[in-house]
């Protein structure tokens, strides 16, 4: 796929990746990768990520973990270092002039970068839309002036975009086609020092400092309430340190015993129940098919101004993908350790609110993979179900993956992978414009892609 302009050069296609979140540095690998198996030549990367990135060969010029402010007010005394780590990245676009940029989620960062980079006349992929659609839509002015291409990972997204005159492409969410975790739940309980004859809840409040210290105490309440006869594991963001985590969980008090691990997928797989921060990891839950209870608070101010901003039906996104509410939502006032413990039993039995869960659940994860529209209709080629993945055995607790029917990415997708079509989407871009000046400021407009 190189362009006899690039072979003329002999020089790598070059692709600046920022991505300020866990979860978008996990999409901004698994896109790493997909693009060096799809170009025919070397593909050199530089950017704004995490660990993942790191280890696919993105030369990190910001971590990711530097700049994860959650609220519209903390930002505030972080505003210097944000500044200088902005800049630091403006300074090695300048330098090394990326052929193709893909921004990934983190709108308030990567929309202001969007524009700099649209000055600079470098093409702008948006990978992992920012959810525009829920509030400060006046964004999408921004997304229409600066961004080539959106490439969306929920399905509605696309038509929002195509309603607003944006180049859009739905290529499925990443984490819909990853295989599930291959570690045993023997495995998982040794190497983290868990009892495996207990049932295990999850316990996931958050990948950034600020949202973590706001829901844990009352993740770590709702644990103390219901007691030692559970065990709870709790994964570390990739954006977080685990001696830090240990010192919040420590200052919520208790003797309940949490035990800390780095694999939120295989701690959510081989969990009864989870109880999970708005975000990311809730369609993790939904994919893994494990029942959960979605929680969430934001500083009093930023609630109180920003919840007038939301237009929505629901705030879980596994809620809007469904149509209907489909896990609780606890949030503000309503997220207390009381509630929260009240949910978590209503999950764990087998009985009807369970096998909902279940049932809504692989509902979600077909939409999420393509394989079922929004209307409920089955798309073609779609993937055959999976058997259980266990059966309980008496009255012996069962870990979290018996009896749950379905597992993500157990089988071929019908579909090549959410990242090959995403970087499929990125080199073509790159190649629309590849030998072009591409500068704003001289007329020449970029093309249009359909």
């Amino acid at each position: 796929m190189t362009t006899p302009s690039q072979s003329a050069v002999a020089r790598p296609l070059r692709v600046l990746i920022s991505s300020g979140e866990a979860s978008g540095e996990l999409y901004g690998a698994e896109l790493l990768s997909a693009l060096r198996g799809l170009h025919d030549g070397p593909v050199e990367c530089y950017g704004m990520g995490g660990e993942r990135m790191k280890a696919a060969g993105c030369e990190l010029l910001v971590e990711a973990k530097d700049v994860a402010i959650v609220g519209l007010f903390e930002v505030i005394s972080h505003l210097p270092s944000l500044y200088r780590r902005f800049h630091r990245l403006l300074d090695e676009v300048d330098r090394r002039r990326p052929d193709v940029a893909v921004l990934i989620d983190f709108p308030d960062w990567n929309l202001r970068l969007a524009r700099e980079l649209h000055q600079r006349g470098i093409p702008v992929v948006y990978y992992v839309s920012p959810q525009l659609w829920a509030w400060r839509k006046g964004r999408i002015r921004q997304v229409q002036k600066y961004v080539r291409e959106m490439l969306v990972i929920f399905p509605f997204e696309r038509e929002f975009y195509l309603k607003h005159g944006v180049e859009a492409e739905f290529v499925g969410h990443p984490l819909s086609e990853l295989a599930p975790p291959n570690i045993t739940r023997d495995d998982f309980a040794a190497r983290w020092g868990l009892n495996p004859a207990k049932q295990w809840i999850a316990l996931l409040p958050g990948s950034r400092r600020k949202e973590l210290r706001l829901n844990l105490p009352a993740i770590v309440g709702a644990a103390r309430r219901l007691g030692s006869e559970f065990e709870y594991v709790m994964p570390v963001a990739s954006t977080l340190d685990a001696g830090w985590v240990r010192e919040q969980i420590a200052l919520c008090g208790g003797e309940i015993n949490i035990h800390l691990c780095d694999d939120a997928r295989a701690a959510l797989l081989h969990s009864r129940v989870g109880v999970v921060a708005s975000g990311t990891a809730t369609v993790e839950a939904a994919l893994i098919g494990t029942p959960f209870v979605m929680v969430y608070r934001l500083a009093g101010l930023t609630w109180t101004l920003g919840r007038h901003l939301v237009k929505l039906p629901h705030y879980g996104m596994v809620n809007l993908v469904a149509g209907r509410r489909v896990v609780p939502e606890l949030i503000q006032e309503g997220f207390t350790p009381e509630t929260v413990e009240r949910e978590v039993r209503r999950l764990l039995p087998e009985g009807a609110p369970r096998g909902q869960m279940l049932a809504s659940l692989d509902e979600v994860r077909q939409k999420l993979r393509g394989e079922i529209e929004d209307g409920g209709r089955t798309a073609g080629n779609a993937a055959s179900p999976l058997p259980a993945a266990g059966a309980q055995a008496g009255n012996a607790p069962t870990d979290g993956a018996a009896g749950r029917g379905r597992l993500a990415g157990n089988v071929a997708s019908p579909l090549p992978a959410a990242g090959a079509r995403a970087a499929r989407a990125v080199l073509r871009v790159a190649e629309s414009t590849s030998g072009r000046e591409n500068d704003p400021a001289a007329g020449i407009p970029w093309p249009r892609l359909r």
